[in-house]
Formats: structure tokens, C-alpha cells, sequence
């Protein structure tokens, strides 16, 4: 058009006389696009359409090139027509999803939307996944406020204030190495509406059966220099906020595992087995949340972030289980009618500083753990009443400093971490329990167990990472140090002179080395890792004259292989060899009772597992048609230098020791998710599937014994919009479980789980929603269903933007629920005690 630019022109690449869309771009102010391609296609269609203008149809050579295109005008004469924006864009590795186009007019944070997205999935703990993957980090506009405890800002960010979800598909979060060092892991970013947003929520709630209070004050800050999140939590209704707290990333979660120095439980009481549905019908609790999390950007693209967190909580357990242990030649019955109190209370703070920009990374975390929690137990058996009081805490203080920088052509790596932490643990039973070995078969009054577990360890490594065309190689060397020293003791209330003590020395080290290949190019992603390892553990107890020294070489390599078959479909595939080797509670010399009915004492060489795994998948994602789905199998067969012998009791007690023989254990895991948004219906649609099997060995009163387990899952729901006025929501859940033990099968468990809700909008400002549950299940000789139905009314006074909302809670006044859970050797049914029929009237408004 006289030789100028045109801007805004849709240009789209397409297969040969179809609607298969490749790519897309949309020309700028100059009238300049730039489109890439994947694709071995020897022909492609360029289609180029722009208001005003003839469209433009060329077939090219699928190369390298420059093209100019020149478009004729043309008048078209428009019809009146409705535009809808497609609810999913992809430009690149980002998936970007409107908020407005899955929001449900009950919906209040970006928590509630989430779960309407398809291709994304928030399990019950508020962990993400997307294509059945944990995501690896949580960002709002760009930053990592929370570091992993992202469900404190997912479940009281107001979804009025977000205008897009984006998900960052291979995603690499040190940008140092976003081109040498790929990832196929996914994240997601939250993008807001305003640059700078101050918002969040604040609730009030008060209600009768029996006196009940929900308080939530979340103020919240962003801008492009800070952001803030404090909050206080508080409430006896069943909604367990401490959930806000748990750390749900895969990067997080992944390096705990590898320092293996997280809060570990010696000591407990018998506690109830939990419903597995909605915590707020069952959770007896009384909780405080206190948290403060701050980030500042400071000069020189240094940040400073400050998270800090109190957590006080009471919980009360009422109900009884009916153990059924299977044994090769006999069963086993145990019935216990159990009330336990459980008390909580933690601190944690942690401090960091971190730099991350295209030229260097540098993180240092200084962080403190503290815990000190209370239990109490008592316990009907038979005619005797046993009594627990168990005494829970935990102190750690630790330092992660993680740097990179370059270093002539290459990068270099430097890690460090360091921590300290106190494990004193006691329990006290009453009356006395083993008699026969604690106190000559003979009754007593009382027994008490204590534990004192003291831990120094680091690790330190300093590696390299270069690129050569399409490779990247990160060579790797570094130490890893553990010092343990153990103390325990029994004491009877006799003060009998049997020495029932531990003081374990425990000392491990790994000198590892590890090389890790990654190629990258086209549609193809290979990574290969091979790290060599030289373990060395030295263990002495000298009151009892124990010791052991093992040294061991190991070479566990790894290998990822990940292709793109088209734009749409992905398939993955890895293999790799690894080894375990035990901790310190897996191996002491003399008896430790870990409960009131399973006294412990492992005198046998260290623990060894030898893992042999591999996995494939396949993914298909199309945000053109918001259609999701993945299916992923994995298998894994470990070796283990020991097998554990349970000598179970005739009144339940058990022994355990473990005995020196080689056996094998497989498992086999399949999951499939598929999810359809169907925009015109206003209808999201997901099916998924779950499968597992396990096989191994174990000894059962000295008989050596083959147990199979299986477990089958099946899951579908159903969301849509009926009218303007009202919307449907269905899910249902079909579980089975089954235990074969020596050849014999046991009793399949079968479970269901239906959800159906009606929202009803009979005005713009009213809400209302009949919530329904149904559970049905066979015990050992029965069937049990349950019914639970809930009513809500929300009103909201828009000019003030305050909702009143009145909650009827388990209409029917359902006081008791049955499960059965499948054990490794035993089926255990749960009668829990359920909150009762209860009222509550709450007032919500975003700040």
C-alpha cells in the first residue's frame, strides 16, 4: 500500500493444503516477522492475512530465506460476528492461559482457577503438575518470592488480580546456563494486571457445633522492586493451612532427598489412619499460621529475600482400627480403640541473598528449623488401657551457597552446604510393654525410650560447564561428610539391669566425580550422566563392641532421551543405575521401641539397594484446541543385601530384626491424564488412570514369604456450564487394591469416590452451591457408604467488594467413616470420627 509497512499482519506456516498450523507470527511496526520451524517438511505454506488486504497463499522451500511479500488492498464487507479469544496461546516454550476465560464465578484465587486449566493438575497438598510432572519453580512476574512454598501465595492471590498463567516449558532457572544446559521441566508464572499491585485477602468466620472461628489477614505487595507476602492463619474448622508451609517444587524436593537430613521420626505413637478425602470433614484442629515472606531488588541485580514462618497447631484423633496381619500358615486379628492428642509447633526462618542474570548466578541461604512438637496416646486394648506420651523436637541450622561465574570460555560452579541439627526424642508407655525381654516376664508400670541424635554435614563440590556446537559438558567433583552420633536408652520403671543402649558413631563419605553430557539439536534432547562415586561408612557402638567398615566404588550413569515428533507430540524415554545405601536408624545394635507395639533392633551389616530403572512417556499438547494429554510408565527393580524378619505376636506386638540374604523387590507404575476444554460448551472434561505393582519378599515369623501388591486407579471429571445461571461439576474416583501373600490372594478393597456439585447464580451478585459427597466401600465382610452434603449462600456487596457467605457443613450429621488400607503384610481398617453438623458465617474481602 504505496510502499508502506503493514503492521499486524497474521502470518501462519502451515502443512500443504491444510489447517495444520506449524507456527505463527504477527508482523511489527515495520512490516517484519521472523518465524522458526521445526519440521522436516521439504514444502511449506505461507498464509498471510491482514484487514484491508488480499490474503496472501505461496508454497516455499522449507529453508533458511528471506522473503517480501507486497499485499493488494481489498474491501471486504464484515458480517456481524461474535469474536472469542482462544483461552490458550503458544508463542515458543510458553503456554499462556487467560485467567478470565477459566474463571467460574465462585472462584476467588488463582488456586480455584488452576484446577480448571487443562494440561494442569493441583493434587490435594497444592502441589502443580503439569503433563503429570511437578513443576520446578513458581514465579510471580519473574520472581521466586517463596521458593517452592508456593500454595501460601496460590491459595490468597485474588485471581481478579492475575491476567494470564503462563507456563515456561523447559525451563532452565539459572539464566547463566539457559543456552548450554537444557531442562525439561516446566514452570509457571503468574502475571498480574498492574505493575504495581497491592491486594490479597482478608476472611472472618464464626460458627456453632461447637464454638468455631476461620480468620485470614493476607495483605500482599508487587512491584518491579519488591514484593511481600504476611499472613495469619487461623481456624478450627478443619481447614489445614499448615499445608501453605510444605515445600512442593521438584528442585527443593529433590535436594533434600540428596542430604537426607530432614526431621526423621524414631519415635511414635499408634496413631489413626487417615480419611483419604476432604480434610475438612475429619481434621479436629486448632491452629495459629504466622508467615512473612520479603524480596527486595538491589543494586547490581542483587536480590535479598527473607522468609519466615510460625506454625502452632492442635489436633485431636478419635476412632478404632481392626489390624488383620497375614502370615504364611496364620492371621493375626488386633482391634484398638485409639484417642490421641497431637501437638505442633515449628519455626523456620531463612535468609537469602541471590544474584541470577545472563552473566552470573550466585545464591546464599542461611536457614534455621526448630521444632517442638507433643503427642499423646491412649489406647484400648482389650481390657488394658495403655497410655503414650511422646516428646518430638528437632533443631537445624544450615548454609547453601551455590555460585557460577565464567571462567575464560567456560562456567564454573561452586557449591557448599553445611548444617547442624539436634535430634532428643522420648516416649514413656504406660504400663510397661515386652515383658518377656524388658523385664524378665514380668509385668510393670512403665517404659521409656529416649533418643538423642546429634548430625554435622556437608557437602562441597566445584564443577565446570563448557559448550561445543550442539553438546554442553559439566564435569563435576566434590565431597560429601557425615558425622553421627547416636545415644538411647530404655528405662523400666523396675530399674532392671539389663542395658538396653545404643551410643553409635556413625561416619559417611563420598568422594564423587560426575560428568554430565547433554546434546541438543532439532527435535532432539539427550542427557547423559556418569558419576563415579567411592562411598566409605564407618560404624562403632563401643559399650557393645560393634563396629563396621565399608567401602565401596560405585559407577551409576543416567541417560535422558527426549524427541519432538511434531509440535504437538513429545516422547521421552530414560534408563539409569543407582545405589542406597542405609541411614543410621536402619542399623543399630541393641533394641529401640519405636512405639508401644514394635520394638526395633537391626544388628546386621549396613544396608545396601542397587537400583536398576527406566521410564517412558508420552505427552501431546495443542492450546489451539486445549486439548492435553500424557501417559507415563516406570520400573524399577532393586537388589537388597537384607531381608527384615517381623515376629508378629499373638497380641499384635512385633519384633523386627533384619537377616543378611539377597532378595529382589520390582515395581511397575503406569499413569495416563487426558483433558479437553471445550470453549464453545463453556466444558472442561479430564480422564486419567493409575496402575501399580509390587513385588518382594519378607519374612513373617521366620518364614520367608512372597507378597504382591496391586493398585488400580481410575478418575474422570466433569465441569460445565448447564445455562448462564447454572453449572454442573462431577468427578468420579474407582479405586482397588488387592494383597497376594504366598500365592494366597486376599480380599480385593474397593473404593469410590463421587463428587457433585450444582452452582446456581440466580444474580449477578448471588452464589449458591449444593456440595455433595458419596463414599462406598467393602470392608472385610461388608459394604459401607457414606453420604456428606454441604450448602453454601454468597452474597457479594460488589460496591464494597465484601462477600457474606453462610456454610451449612455434612448436612446428614455423618459421625463415623471405615476405610481399609492395604500394608505391606496386613489390612487395617479405620474408623475414624468425623466433625459433626456445623454452621459457619464468613465474611471475605480482598484487600
Amino acid at each position: 500500500m504505496n510502499d508502506k509497512a503493514i503492521s499486524g499482519a497474521s502470518i501462519t506456516i502451515t502443512e500443504l493444503q491444510t489447517d495444520n498450523i506449524l507456527n505463527y507470527a504477527i508482523s511489527d511496526n515495520n512490516g517484519s516477522f521472523s518465524i522458526s520451524l521445526n519440521s522436516k517438511i521439504e514444502h511449506l505454506q505461507i498464509n498471510i492475512r491482514s484487514m484491508g488486504f488480499r490474503t496472501v497463499v505461496k508454497i516455499i522451500d522449507n529453508k533458511i530465506q528471506t522473503l517480501n511479500f507486497i499485499l493488494k488492498e481489498e474491501r471486504t464487507e464484515l458480517k456481524e460476528v461474535l469474536i472469542k479469544n482462544n483461552p490458550i496461546t503458544r508463542k515458543g516454550d510458553t503456554i499462556n492461559y487467560s485467567v478470565n476465560a477459566f474463571t467460574k464465578q465462585e472462584d476467588r484465587t488463582i488456586a480455584d482457577v488452576l484446577k480448571n486449566m487443562p494440561g494442569i493438575e493441583v493434587l490435594s497438598d497444592g502441589k502443580i503438575l503439569y503433563q503429570g510432572k511437578p513443576i520446578n519453580k513458581y514465579y510471580i512476574e519473574g520472581l521466586d518470592l517463596l521458593e517452592g512454598k508456593y500454595n501460601l501465595a496460590n491459595s490468597n492471590l485474588p485471581h481478579k488480580e492475575v491476567v494470564k498463567v503462563q507456563v515456561l516449558e523447559n525451563h532452565q532457572p539459572i539464566k547463566l546456563l539457559d543456552s548450554l544446559v537444557y531442562s525439561d521441566q516446566a514452570a509457571i508464572n503468574i502475571k498480574l494486571k498492574n505493575s504495581l499491585t497491592f491486594t490479597g485477602q482478608a476472611k472472618v468466620g464464626s460458627g456453632i457445633s461447637p464454638l468455631l472461628w476461620n480468620t485470614n489477614v493476607t495483605p500482599m505487595l508487587f512491584s518491579k522492586k519488591r514484593q511481600m507476602l504476611s499472613s495469619y492463619q487461623t481456624n478450627n474448622t478443619g481447614n489445614n493451612v499448615a499445608k501453605q508451609l510444605k515445600k512442593l517444587t521438584i528442585d527443593e524436593l529433590l535436594e533434600q532427598f540428596e542430604r537426607n537430613d530432614e526431621k526423621q521420626d524414631w519415635l511414635s505413637i499408634q496413631q489413626l489412619t487417615v480419611p483419604n478425602f476432604s480434610e475438612q470433614r475429619w481434621l479436629d484442629n486448632n491452629i495459629h499460621l504466622i508467615t512473612t515472606n520479603y524480596l527486595q531488588k538491589l543494586k547490581n541485580d542483587y536480590e535479598l529475600r527473607l522468609n519466615m514462618s510460625y506454625l502452632n497447631d492442635y489436633q485431636q484423633q478419635n476412632g478404632f482400627t481392626n489390624t488383620q496381619f497375614f502370615t504364611a500358615n496364620d492371621t493375626i486379628v488386633l482391634f484398638e480403640n485409639k484417642y490421641n492428642q497431637l501437638y505442633t509447633s515449628t519455626l523456620e526462618t531463612n535468609l537469602t541473598l541471590q544474584k541470577n542474570t545472563d552473566k552470573n548466578f550466585l545464591k546464599n541461604s542461611l536457614q534455621f528449623q526448630g521444632f517442638w512438637d507433643i503427642q499423646r496416646g491412649n489406647v484400648q486394648l482389650n481390657t488394658a488401657n495403655i497410655t503414650q506420651n511422646l516428646s518430638n523436637r528437632y533443631f537445624k541450622l544450615s548454609n547453601n551457597l551455590k555460585t557460577l561465574f565464567p571462567l575464560g570460555k567456560q562456567i564454573a560452579t561452586l557449591n557448599s552446604y553445611v548444617s547442624l541439627n539436634k535430634t532428643p526424642q522420648s516416649l514413656v508407655v504406660n504400663p510397661g510393654q515386652f515383658n518377656d525381654l524388658l523385664n524378665n516376664g514380668n509385668n510393670y508400670n512403665q517404659v521409656t525410650q529416649n533418643i538423642d541424635l546429634q548430625t554435622f554435614y556437608t557437602n562441597n563440590s566445584l564443577g565446570f560447564t563448557k559448550g561445543w556446537k550442539q553438546f554442553s559438558f559439566s564435569p563435576k567433583l566434590g565431597i560429601q561428610f557425615e558425622k553421627q552420633n547416636l545415644e538411647s536408652n530404655i528405662l523400666t520403671s523396675e530399674n532392671t539391669f539389663n542395658n538396653f543402649e545404643n551410643n553409635l558413631a556413625w561416619t559417611r563419605s563420598k568422594l564423587y566425580f560426575k560428568l554430565q553430557t547433554q546434546y541438543e539439536k532439532d527435535k532432539w534432547r539427550m542427557e547423559l550422566t556418569t558419576p563415579i562415586n567411592l562411598h566409605n561408612y564407618q560404624l562403632e557402638d563401643k559399650p557393645l563392641q560393634r563396629e563396621q567398615n565399608l567401602n565401596r566404588v560405585n559407577f551409576e550413569p543416567r541417560l535422558s532421551l527426549n524427541y519432538d515428533l511434531t509440535s504437538f507430540w513429545r516422547i521421552g524415554t530414560s534408563a539409569n543405575i543407582g545405589n542406597q545405601f542405609g541411614t543410621i536408624n536402619q542399623v543399630h545394635y541393641n533394641y529401640i521401641l519405636q512405639n508401644y507395639r514394635s520394638l526395633q533392633r537391626i544388628d546386621t551389616p549396613l544396608p545396601e539397594m542397587k537400583n536398576l530403572g527406566y521410564s517412558a512417556s508420552l505427552g501431546y499438547r495443542n492450546p489451539i484446541k486445549s486439548l492435553f494429554f500424557s501417559v507415563i510408565y516406570s520400573n524399577t527393580t532393586t537388589e537388597n543385601n537384607l531381608l527384615y524378619n517381623n515376629q508378629i505376636l499373638d497380641n499384635g506386638t512385633m519384633e523386627l530384626q533384619a537377616i543378611k540374604q539377597d532378595n529382589m523387590r520390582y515395581s511397575h507404575n503406569i499413569m495416563t491424564r487426558a483433558s479437553k476444554y471445550f470453549s464453545d460448551f463453556d466444558t472442561s472434561f479430564t480422564l486419567s488412570a493409575n496402575y501399580s505393582l509390587q513385588d518382594f519378599k519378607q519374612i513373617l515369623n521366620s518364614d520367608i514369604t512372597d507378597i504382591s501388591n496391586q493398585n488400580w486407579r481410575f478418575n474422570g471429571k466433569l465441569d460445565t456450564d448447564i445455562t448462564d445461571w447454572l453449572n454442573t461439576e462431577l468427578e468420579s474416583v474407582f479405586q482397588f487394591s488387592n494383597s497376594e501373600i504366598k500365592g494366597q490372594n486376599n480380599q480385593t478393597i474397593t473404593q469410590q469416590f463421587h463428587k457433585f456439585n450444582i452452582n446456581i447464580y440466580p444474580k449477578e451478585n448471588q452464589y449458591i452451591a449444593l456440595k455433595s459427597e458419596y463414599v462406598k466401600m467393602n470392608l472385610f465382610s461388608e459394604n459401607v457408604k457414606n453420604l456428606f452434603s454441604d450448602l453454601v449462600y454468597r452474597y457479594t456487596w460488589k460496591k464494597k467488594n465484601l462477600d457474606f457467605e453462610l456454610e451449612w457443613s455434612n448436612i446428614f450429621n455423618t459421625k463415623n467413616y471405615r476405610t481399609v488400607n492395604i500394608d505391606d503384610f496386613s489390612y487395617i481398617e479405620t474408623n475414624f470420627s468425623l466433625r459433626p453438623s456445623q454452621v459457619l458465617f464468613k465474611v471475605r474481602f480482598s484487600l
